[in-house]
């Protein structure tokens, strides 16, 4: 029993566990667990629930701030302490703060163990090198501004990421492998080891000492998104209309209308309502249902919905509102090629996922993608052109259906798949390059389904490089499986600038 205490206290357990009669009750437990040959994690986490946390963890720090939502989850502030009681939710835990001494559930991507690499400004956790890039870049960040992420190559080896500026490369991001010794310590290079992570960034703050550049200040990390409104809409998200405050119009639609809202009086999210009629609302719940569990930060996360008519379906809120207005009338009128190909690169990512996970999208445009601060992408409206009742709209002809940005096979056989797909990604790609501009200009949707099946193709925009072009023209296949996946656009877009392009210069308006 000894021997089972002294294991329970390296776990961080015991000490944690301030009430005698917890202690009374464990020791119990303990003795139940000698006799039965139980593991003691086994037995104290059915007796108990979940005490010990990730890996015998139980002391959790804030992050970020977090205004409570519901009667059930904590308000705290960053940098605040909380004792672990049950992670069994998920995506929610139970805590309780030591600061307050409340009990509630908080997100539990607002929080990490106390003096873990987790809780470091600098820890970005599992984040690919194009992303870490796009953060780095951002206007307001110095040269020196840095961040470490898990490695993509590596398991349990990290990659130091940093802003660097030159007067041939300009501003651009270097990466630096940090390795991992057998016995438990880290280096960049063999030279400087180091016992912690933390000691190592440390010491390339003092200096740069072959890096190019001493780090200076961690990159600036957004708030996490969260997978629901609350715990309770977790598995429950069908939600009272009453419980949605619709605050603002953002936009009109053939089937219905965008506003900006509040969830509860507390959370600024995005209304799609719905026009009685546009589809069935069994359908509707069956299909959200595949929906919700769709989770990618590239694809804009359904919260809820209200399924009786007029449906209303509850998203995450974008600031800068569609891709298709943001170039035509927003901030994305003055953007270059390097930004446009990244916003590809973006919905290409997204488009991989939903490629992965056997699913298709069907109605995949600019008005369809939705943008946030610093040019993040997001793809909308997955998966819910299939349900539309609308008769004009499902004879796939007159105005209220895409024609130019569907397929061929698509429009006029109904075969939808992921290649059909990723034709519209390259008219999509259009609408990039040309800031907006309706596919096809001076072709109605008749003549684009009698020149497309007779091979025609929209030449090279003004301005585009024909590596693009090309690109385009490869998405435009008219056997679908010569097309290419989404995971090679993906690849080919993030990698553009340095295996295609790497000459490329900004002209008048690329």
């Amino acid at each position: 029993l000894h021997r089972i205490y002294s294991k329970v206290n390296r776990l961080y357990y015991l000490k944690e566990v301030e009430s005698t009669t917890d202690r009374c009750r464990i020791s119990f437990c303990l003795s139940v667990a000698l006799l039965f040959s139980c593991t003691v994690g086994f037995c104290v986490e059915h007796k108990f629930g979940l005490w010990f946390g990730a890996g015998g963890v139980t002391l959790f720090i804030a992050l970020y701030d977090y205004d409570a939502r519901t009667e059930d989850d904590l308000t705290f502030k960053k940098g605040e302490k909380f004792h672990l009681i049950n992670n069994s939710e998920g995506d929610w835990w139970e805590v309780r703060s030591l600061s307050t001494g409340n009990t509630g559930y908080v997100p539990s991507n607002y929080v990490a163990p106390v003096n873990s690499i987790q809780a470091e400004e600098w820890y970005f956790g599992k984040m690919g090198r194009k992303d870490a890039e796009r953060m780095l870049v951002c206007p307001s960040n110095p040269r020196g501004t840095f961040l470490i992420r898990e490695s993509e190559t590596t398991k349990g080896a990290y990659s130091l990421s940093i802003r660097d500026w030159d007067e041939v490369k300009g501003d651009h991001v270097k990466h630096y492998k940090i390795r991992k010794l057998d016995n438990g310590g880290y280096y960049i290079t063999t030279r400087a080891q180091f016992e912690t992570v933390q000691q190592l960034v440390q010491h390339y703050t003092d200096r740069a000492a072959g890096l190019c550049c001493r780090l200076v200040v961690p990159c600036h990390k957004g708030m996490p998104k969260l997978a629901d409104l609350s715990v309770k809409t977790k598995d429950v998200w069908e939600i009272p209309r009453e419980s949605l405050q619709l605050i603002k119009k953002l936009g009109n639609g053939q089937f219905g209308e965008v506003w900006m809202g509040t969830w509860n009086g507390t959370t600024k999210v995005a209304v799609k309502t719905l026009k009685p009629g546009t589809m069935s609302p069994e359908a509707f719940l069956e299909e959200a249902q595949i929906m919700k569990r769709l989770r990618h930060d590239k694809l804009v996360q359904l919260y809820a919905v209200v399924s009786e008519e007029p449906i209303y379906i509850v998203t995450e809120f974008m600031s800068q509102g569609s891709l298709l207005e943001f170039l035509k009338d927003g901030d994305g009128r003055i953007l270059k090629l390097p930004q446009l190909v990244d916003m590809a690169a973006q919905i290409a990512a997204g488009m991989a996922y939903i490629e992965r996970m056997n699913y298709i999208h069907r109605d995949l445009r600019a008005a369809n993608i939705l943008v946030a601060e610093n040019l993040v992408c997001k793809i909308a409206d997955f998966g819910l052109a299939r349900l539309i009742e609308d008769n004009e709209y499902t004879a796939r002809q007159g105005a209220k259906f895409p024609i130019k940005w569907t397929a061929p096979e698509a429009a006029l056989y109904g075969k939808f798949t992921i290649k059909s797909d990723v034709w519209s990604f390259g008219i999509l790609l259009t609408e990039l390059v040309t800031k907006g501009r309706v596919p096809y200009p001076g072709m109605n949707n008749r003549e684009v389904l009698e020149q497309v099946e007779r091979g025609y193709r929209m030449p090279s925009p003004h301005g585009c490089p024909g590596s693009l072009h090309d690109l385009m023209i490869q998405c435009w296949k008219k056997d679908p499986e010569d097309r290419p996946t989404f995971e090679y656009l993906q690849s080919f877009l993030e990698d553009y600038f340095t295996a295609t392009e790497p000459q490329y210069q900004p002209g008048e308006n690329l």
